[in-house]
């Protein structure tokens, strides 16, 4: 999980704008479903926001 994690957060920085689920699906290969649960727990513990509905950025650190 923490690898696909790790390519989830690279395709964020990568895009370097808020995206969709389907957006980083195409970027990874990785099922946007995968995508979307992954993201619930980066945003549980803080490191991706929703800046509008269906959206996601990262955190600046």
């Amino acid at each position: 999980m923490a690898n696909k994690e790790q390519m989830i957060i690279d395709a964020m920085k990568k895009a370097n704008k808020p995206v969709r689920p389907g957006d980083i699906a195409k970027m990874t290969d990785l099922e946007s479903k995968e995508i979307s649960k992954i993201i619930k727990e980066l945003k549980k513990s803080g490191k991706v926001v929703v800046p509008k509905r269906c959206y996601y950025i990262l955190v600046d650190e």
